[in-house]
């Protein structure tokens, strides 16, 4: 028998929280801190859907995002720069039910495409939802300790450049101040530059310091006080999860970033996390991919799905890769983040 499936605000749900505390596949990424750091920078209004009644227990839910561009199209994703997101169920009748229903909405409200992103196996075939991206994700166990995970990591790709660091003597400083975020967006500024992609609003990495609170931390390397690399990692319950990284590349054999992660995972399994996420990576991206696996990780394939209008387009797609690459290669830093100020709501 179909369920009744509902609407709900999970900024304004009373039972969001204590959900996602009892929930074992919820992610930082489901949090109300995220949230309203999306909505913040990007206007994104959440919605989740849910066959639990208004007056029940929240059960179940599947959270999205509704973007609204006029240059990518109207579009609920789940969630934008989000690496995954579980659909939080716990059986496949609910999860058949729920995406019904999302299908429904989508009609409705004549929207491009509806887009999951599940870690998870055994997605495929749900409801129309087809293939359209695949990536790498790597996750660590912090369950054995720290002498033992430093043993397993690759001896000449990380323990050897933890040892350089420290012979190095650089600097190592964790917070959330207005000062480390500048070092941070300062190092991801020149590592977007590389790639030849506009930074993200520097706004969006305030919202998540205010937003997240203390689930959210800046871990800084320095030499002789100027930074040489610098990352932000959220925790949510047992997972702590690496998100951004930015680096001084022509600091970059002094061991920086092993050594910020290396410090990152002790931190985390000291407070009693039991599992490390490094974070999606591209396909085509090899030499991440190796980098991930030094670290002695879990390497799964991480797909997202997609439910869309016959002749819906690849526009979105195109404009976070192809586009924006030949765009802002040639341009100055000044204007890159101008752009990337006023472009990354319509590529969520």
């Amino acid at each position: 028998m179909k369920s009744s499936v509902y609407t709900i605000n999970p900024l304004e749900d009373p039972r969001w929280k204590e959900f996602l505390d009892w929930h074992p596949d919820s992610s930082v990424f489901h949090t109300q801190g995220w949230l309203k750091s999306l909505k913040a920078t990007y206007q994104y209004e959440p919605i989740a859907f849910t066959t639990s009644a208004p007056a029940a227990e929240l059960r179940n839910a599947i959270v999205f995002c509704k973007v609204q561009s006029w240059l990518t199209g109207r579009r609920l994703v789940s969630l934008p720069f989000s690496d995954h997101c579980e659909p939080l169920v716990e059986n496949q009748d609910e999860l058949s039910d729920l995406l019904r229903n999302i299908e429904e909405f989508r009609k409705r409200d004549n929207l491009k495409y509806v887009e999951l992103r599940p870690v998870l196996a055994g997605f495929s075939g749900q409801s129309g939802f087809k293939e359209t991206e695949a990536y790498m994700l790597h996750q660590l166990d912090l369950r054995p300790d720290l002498d033992d995970l430093l043993r397993s990591f690759h001896k000449d790709c990380v323990q050897r450049k933890i040892r350089k660091a420290e012979r190095e003597g650089l600097d190592y400083e964790t917070g959330r101040s207005e000062a480390q975020l500048q070092k941070l967006y300062g190092l991801l500024k020149l590592t977007r530059r590389r790639h030849n992609v506009p930074p993200q609003p520097i706004e969006w990495f305030r919202n998540l310091l205010t937003f997240a609170g203390e689930a959210a931390r800046i871990h800084i390397a320095s030499k002789d006080g100027l930074p040489a690399a610098g990352i932000l990692t959220l925790s949510h319950g047992r997972k702590v999860v690496y998100k951004y990284g930015g680096s001084n590349v022509r600091m970059n054999n002094l061991g920086g970033m092993p050594l910020l992660f290396w410090k990152s995972i002790q931190e985390a399994r000291m407070s009693g996390a039991e599992e490390f996420d490094f974070g999606r990576s591209d396909t085509d991206n090899p030499g991440l991919i190796a980098f991930k696996d030094h670290w002695a990780t879990r390497r799964l394939t991480l797909t997202y799905w997609r439910c869309q209008q016959d002749k819906a387009s690849a526009a979105t797609s195109m404009w976070k890769t192809s586009l924006p690459k030949r765009t802002f290669a040639s341009l100055p830093a000044v204007m890159q983040a101008c752009i990337g100020r006023h472009i990354y709501r319509h590529i969520g």
